[in-house]
């Protein structure tokens, strides 16, 4: 069974960083592209990263380009979202996403996700 279980989120201030991680199970994670998405309060999804396998290559919403980072350790199964210099608009449920192949969008598409973690930037 394919299980994604996010942790890390919290509340910070403006300006202030965070570290999301998702733990994978379930399948050969070193083999798939992931993904992370957001939605925030009363809003819709929005994407915000995805990695390949291999974590050659990665993508970034304009919205949190140069601020947030993703990366993977395959060792441990791991997903990462390092997220820094907080803007009062990043405030949402977090979730992780495994894609159907190595790479991601648009060659593939998304099949499991998380529960999410809620990120909360608040003075």
């Amino acid at each position: 069974e394919v299980q994604l279980v996010e942790s890390g989120g919290g509340l910070v201030q403006p300006g202030g960083s965070l570290l999301l991680s998702c733990a994978a199970s379930g399948f050969t994670f070193s083999n798939y592209g992931m993904s992370w998405v957001r939605q925030a309060p009363g809003k819709g999804l929005e994407w915000v990263s995805d990695i390949n396998s291999g974590s050659g290559s990665r993508s970034y919403a304009d919205s949190v380009k140069g601020r947030f980072t993703i990366f993977r350790d395959n060792a441990k199964n791991t997903l990462y979202l390092q997220m820094n210099s907080l803007k009062p608009e990043d405030p949402a449920v977090y979730y992780c996403a495994k894609y159907q192949g190595a790479s991601y969008f648009p060659d593939y598409g998304m099949d499991y996700w998380g529960k999410g973690t809620l990120a909360t930037v608040s003075s």
